[in-house]
Order: C-alpha cells, then structure tokens, then sequence
C-alpha cells in the first residue's frame, strides 16, 4: 500500500522524493534506467505531465540524465551525491529539533534501539 498525497507539497514532489529514497536504497543502480513515465504514472496513479516534472526535478539535482530517445537513467554518483545531501538537510533541519526533543523528554542513548536492520 503506498502512502497517500498530502497538502505539504506539490505532488511532483513528493513523487521526486519517493524516487530519491529509492535512488538511496540503490534502486535503480547507477547507469541503469529508471521506469518509463507511463509507468510510473501507472503505478503511482498520477498525470504523466507530474511525473515528467518530478523526473525534471531529480535531473535538476544531477540525479538522473535523461538519454533521448532511450528515457531516464541514473548517473554515476547519484547515490553518493543524494546521501550528502540528506545528510547535510538531516543534520541542519532535522537533528536539532530531534536533539530538542530528546532532551525534553529525558530521553539518552541508552534508551534508544539502536539495533541494526
């Protein structure tokens, strides 16, 4: 079951960002090409014209080239540039409010499960 669209940003998006964790997890790998846009439309049941924008959105990032004629594929170092990225938006947006609330609720490392998946 997918996860539904919010109201928190365009849909284009949102689709960008659920293709960029799969370019995280190495889905597709470097040099192979990503699904077709009537694919993509398909599975994620949204306008072709949202997906190209989303696609447009991940090569604007230097994620994915597109190769005419042949559709999108993924570029060597996508996977490397997207995790610094993340990182970096993690480590500026998204730790200290974390931090913030780990200290309001008394919460340490060692009440954390820090268990490896």
């Amino acid at each position: 079951m997918q996860t539904p669209w919010t109201d928190q940003a365009p849909i284009y998006q949102q689709l960008a960002d659920r293709l960029a964790v799969k370019l995280l997890d190495g889905v597709p790998s470097e040099g192979e090409a990503l699904p077709s846009v009537r694919a993509l439309a398909s599975e994620f049941l949204i306008n072709p014209l949202t997906v190209t924008r989303a696609l447009q959105t991940l090569a604007e990032h230097g994620l994915v080239e597109p190769r005419r004629g042949l559709g999108m594929y993924v570029r060597a170092g996508a996977r490397e540039r997207l995790r610094r990225q993340e990182r970096e938006r993690f480590l500026q947006r998204d730790w200290p409010a974390l931090r913030a609330k780990l200290k309001r609720l008394g919460l340490g490392p060692q009440d954390l499960d820090w268990g490896t998946t």
